[in-house]
């Protein structure tokens, strides 16, 4: 089965437990949304997807197309077609974007192959005109003195360019103004396929209008408190959290 697949995790910090038993699946594909309030364990959940080495994984497993993420080290992860969107993109001052989609496009091939340049320059190019972005862009150091929304954009030149299978968006709304929302969103929407499961991570339903999930899962307390289609967004939006963990079951999962 195509799918990222996890299974009853738990997550510590410490000794302090985040992640209580989240069961999730999202196939290629499909885009499912996890939202949440702050604390609930959302940044904890994708930070532990990528492999950040300050979280401990207590139970649980987490399968992508088969495979135990868990057993691999950050770097087999991306290889093997994990992509992860920060929060809080870093800057890497002296390397241009272009350098630098380069040198990850020539980490996925084989030892002794080399990426030819003109095959890359195509590539990145088609991807830039798909997205609406200017050449001028990848000659930029990466995230280095960009707004909130070019570090946001640059991250999804990132996706287009590298094609992974499954793509993890932790927050990439956060501090967005409108037209900077729509960029990201029509950048998102680009590039969904039956090649790309898509697990976006949002605080708020407008990332919502803009991207429309398959399937939307409630966060809250370290689990998945409920879970349904779209208008679950709109019906949380509307109610609150609070009402998303009173009287909650556990989700029935396809």
């Amino acid at each position: 089965m195509k799918e990222l697949n996890i299974e009853n995790l738990r997550i510590t910090i410490g000794d302090q437990e985040i992640v209580r038993g989240l069961t999730l699946r999202v196939p290629r594909g499909e885009v499912h949304a996890l939202m949440g309030p702050n604390g609930s364990g959302k940044s904890t959940l994708a930070k532990v997807l990528a492999g950040h080495p300050d979280y401990q994984v207590t139970a649980g497993k987490v399968l992508m197309d088969g495979e135990n993420l868990l057993e691999l080290e950050p770097d087999e992860r991306a290889r093997r077609g994990l992509f992860m969107a920060f929060q809080y993109p870093s800057e890497i001052p002296g390397v241009t974007i272009a350098n630098f989609l380069r040198a990850a496009l020539q980490s996925r091939l084989p030892e002794g192959e080399e990426l030819e340049a003109t095959d890359y320059y195509a590539r990145l190019y088609e991807k830039m005109e798909l997205l609406g972005m200017d050449r001028s862009f990848t000659s930029r150091s990466v995230n280095e003195g960009f707004s909130g929304g070019e570090k946001k954009r640059a991250e999804i030149l990132q996706l287009a360019v590298l094609e992974p299978k499954y793509a993890v968006l932790d927050e990439t709304d956060s501090g967005l103004d409108i037209d900077a929302l729509k960029t990201v969103a029509h950048g998102v929407n680009s590039l969904r396929g039956p090649d790309l499961g898509i697990l976006l991570i949002t605080h708020y339903q407008r990332l919502l209008n803009y991207i429309v999930p398959d399937y939307v899962h409630v966060m809250v307390g370290g689990r998945i408190v409920r879970s349904g289609r779209k208008e679950l967004a709109l019906e949380l939006e509307e109610r609150g959290y609070d009402w998303a963990r009173e009287g909650a079951v556990e989700p029935a999962f396809r």
